[in-house]
């Protein structure tokens, strides 16, 4: 199937699902669960693309379970942290109800849609990859896969440090400045990035590979100055006070690198 088709088929499935997702939203009462559903949509986008592309079936198949593995990874930890606070809603989703509060329904209709638009444009360098007709693995390509194993591993014992740490009762109020959080102050958010780093080099090589910048692109911009790191940051100075500034002085906020000791 052409890759324009393929993308308008994968964009229709998504709106399609994540209308479904809203409606079980309103009937949990907790929007917050669309940031499972976002994760998650990964796998199957994945899948369908591997399926229909043209490109050589090895690569397809291999990017193809990369990505589910990537997806399934993250969309459970979501699952766990979204559902273990349940009904609790997170914050982010009580602000939009006080700030869209008169246009509420129609407004978090669009945002839920754009979700899943967000789902098909950021899935580009699966297209792209899936698509490579070239047979044979390349050097670039056994580069990602290390990179995406890393990746992989980081986000993984990242959140293991962070769960560790806020399981003990006495660290309540503290900040996780253990592991990979001594080194970097987001060390999750920098190896999620770091995936899509990953995935963009998997289609680079692809005519016009280049197009698969846009993903590791937009989640930097989204993690450096949108809804990640800022909002994040924001509340932990909000509940944790000096001894989170003291923190950002001392730690790197994306790229782990040595801390300072001044």
């Amino acid at each position: 199937m052409p890759p324009l088709l393929l993308a308008l088929l994968a964009l229709a499935l998504c709106c399609a699902g994540f209308i479904g997702v809203l409606r079980l939203a309103r009937r949990l009462d907790n929007y917050g669960i669309v940031d499972i559903a976002w994760s998650y949509a990964f796998a199957p986008v994945a899948v369908l693309y591997a399926a229909l592309a043209a490109g050589w079936a090895p690569r397809r198949w291999l990017v193809a379970a990369l990505v589910v593995a990537w997806s399934a990874r993250l969309g459970t930890y979501l699952y766990r942290r979204v559902m273990g606070h349940h009904p609790v809603e997170d914050g982010r989703y009580v602000e939009m109800r006080t700030r869209w509060a008169a246009d509420f329904p129609r407004q978090m209709f669009r945002f839920y849609q754009l979700q899943a638009v967000s789902v098909v444009i950021l899935a580009t360098p699966f297209l792209l990859a899936l698509g490579r007709a070239e047979p044979g693995f390349t050097a670039l390509d056994y580069t990602a896969l290390a990179l995406l194993v890393v990746a992989l591993l980081g986000e993984t014992l990242a959140d293991a440090q962070l769960a560790a740490f806020k399981k003990n009762p006495a660290n309540h109020g503290q900040v996780c400045a253990a592991g990979l959080w001594s080194v970097s102050r987001h060390p999750n958010y920098f190896f999620v990035w770091l995936s899509w780093v990953s995935f963009a080099l998997f289609a680079l090589p692809a005519a016009w590979g280049w197009l698969g910048l846009i993903a590791p692109a937009s989640i930097l911009y989204l993690l450096l100055f949108v809804t990640g790191i800022p909002m994040t940051e924001e509340q932990a100075v909000r509940t944790k006070g000096d001894a989170y500034r003291a923190y950002q002085r001392r730690v790197s906020a994306f790229v782990p690198w040595f801390p300072k000791t001044n």
